[in-house]
């Protein structure tokens, strides 16, 4: 008989800021059509955390359902223990073909983590963002960059990619998915297609960075908070925009790609039994507060966009809702398996809100935490508790901090500078009682020590690899950073070329 389980499409970005979608309903200047689309006519989590703020621990929490001090997702660059079941590795138990394409961030020899198939991503153990303007690993990790590559303040001002698009990290995810696809059976499936931007470089093709001239200031800048965890200084306005219109320009350009993929899968069919996510490991604070990128506790680092959408929301069905309940990243792992009929394990920190996806009822999700190992030698670091309209801030030794996030959604009054309300004081305790920061650094240590263990024997390339057929790891982009030059100023190659009327 026919298995009638339905496929989950996982789509995952790497620093998209809740802010910059437009189904989220705030005001943004990014445009984003696709992602809209899908979460218009499925169910809204408006209210999701990541587990950590930073790539590769979010990621190993998301695939482990865990919190970081029980998965050891403190750093970057650090391996997933093999020991954890994973999301993927339970739906390949359960019979699923299941594949990730594109980037994780993960460190060390376990770059498979539960997938059966791996034919294109960071699968060297570095990061497969490609650098620009573009340059071999050696230049940009040994002789220094002078150019720089990441493309937020303190670096060069953003512009058009220099890349080929044909051969940009998305486009190539969006290829290799759809010819994993093609090549399945009649075993339902599990896809993770796993995007780059808007993570930096701010770069995009030109027609995306053309419409962004007149791009808006940020929510809050500069910062108005008197605290140490709140340094934002900011740049100056001109410089502002320039990064704002660059990262909206990123944001549009994935979800122009998300709009193919959708496309193409819907025309040939792979989209009627089918699941599908959307989210992003962390956010990015775009200039919000005087501060870039993430590993805050602020919105824009901690807060994610998030929709799911089943195969009754797509048929009409389901009718489509927005979840206001904070919910957390950590929820996706028994959620999907339990919309997809997939056993799990009973000892996950993630919720199963497959009633509130179907549904649309709120559900009964309890405190949503989001952690951070930055700053832990200043007293920096800090959990956070999100619970209702309220959000706790709570680090190792700096005060602590308290936002109603409803009726200040911009965090610029701190109600733990006088006697916490009944609410905060609830939050003062979890917080207290769930997270031991002299543990914390015990488990960074352990997790240093075990990443140094297992790191792979291979060259990390140019970032991103294809697994060919034969068993071969190839470097994906060589020619952009180790380009075999044929001619310069090919235009004049070729006006003299003999018999050339052109």
């Amino acid at each position: 008989m026919p298995d009638d389980r339905p496929n989950v499409l996982f789509l995952m970005s790497d620093q998209h800021s809740f802010r910059h979608v437009g189904f989220s309903g705030r005001e943004t200047p990014a445009a984003t059509p696709a992602i809209d689309g899908l979460a218009e006519s499925g169910t809204v989590l408006d209210a999701t955390y990541c587990p950590v703020p930073l790539c590769t621990p979010s990621r190993m929490c998301t695939l482990t359902g865990r919190e970081a001090q029980r998965c050891g997702a403190w750093e970057n660059w650090l391996r997933l223990d093999p020991e954890l079941p994973t999301l993927p590795g339970v739906f390949s138990a359960a019979g699923y073909d299941t594949c990730l394409v594109g980037k994780m961030h993960l460190g060390g020899d376990r770059q498979f983590v539960g997938f059966e198939d791996r034919p294109y991503g960071d699968l060297t153990g570095g990061v497969g963002h490609q650098t620009e303007p573009p340059m071999s690993y050696w230049e940009r990790e040994w002789e220094g960059n002078p150019k720089g590559w990441q493309g937020n303040p303190g670096h060069p001002a953003p512009h058009v990619t220099g890349i080929p698009e044909s051969l940009l990290q998305e486009r190539t995810v969006y290829e290799e998915s759809v010819a994993w696809l093609r090549e399945q059976g009649e075993d339902p499936w599990f896809l993770c297609a796993s995007f780059s931007r808007p993570h930096g470089p701010l770069t995009a093709p030109e027609r995306h960075l053309d419409g962004h001239d007149d791009v808006s200031m940020p929510a809050v800048w500069p910062d108005s908070l008197d605290h140490p965890a709140a340094p934002g200084e900011g740049n100056d306005r001109e410089a502002m925009l320039t990064e704002r219109g660059a990262y909206m320009a990123c944001v549009e350009f994935l979800d122009e790609v998300i709009g193919d993929l959708l496309a193409t899968l819907d025309r040939e069919g792979y989209l009627e039994n089918t699941v599908v996510v959307y989210t992003s490991d962390h956010g990015d604070m775009a200039g919000e507060h005087g501060l870039w990128w993430k590993q805050s506790w602020q919105e824009g680092s901690s807060h994610v966009p998030m929709a799911i959408r089943t195969p009754e929301h797509r048929a009409g069905e389901r009718d489509p809702a927005d979840i206001e309940t904070p919910t957390s990243l950590l929820d996706l792992y028994p959620t999907l398996c339990s919309l997809a009929g997939v056993e799990y394990p009973d000892d996950l920190d993630g919720a199963d809100l497959s009633a509130a996806v179907e549904t649309g009822t709120e559900p009964d999700r309890g405190p949503v935490v989001c952690d951070t190992t930055a700053g832990l030698a200043e007293g920096l670091a800090f959990r956070m508790v999100r619970d209702g309209d309220y959000k706790y801030v709570r680090f190792r030794d700096a005060p602590p901090l308290l936002f109603d996030v409803a009726s200040d959604p911009k965090e610029t009054e701190n109600l733990a500078r006088g006697d916490l309300p009944a609410a905060g004081e609830e939050l003062a305790a979890y917080a207290e009682e769930t997270l031991d920061f002299d543990a914390v650094e015990a488990g960074v240590e352990r997790a240093r020590e075990e990443r140094d263990d297992h790191t792979l024997p291979i060259p990390p390339g140019t970032g991103n690899a294809y697994l060919m057929p034969d068993g071969r790891l190839v470097d994906a982009a060589t020619p952009l950073y180790q380009p075999d030059e044929l001619a310069w100023e090919p235009a004049d190659v070729f006006e003299d070329y003999p018999g050339d009327d052109n």
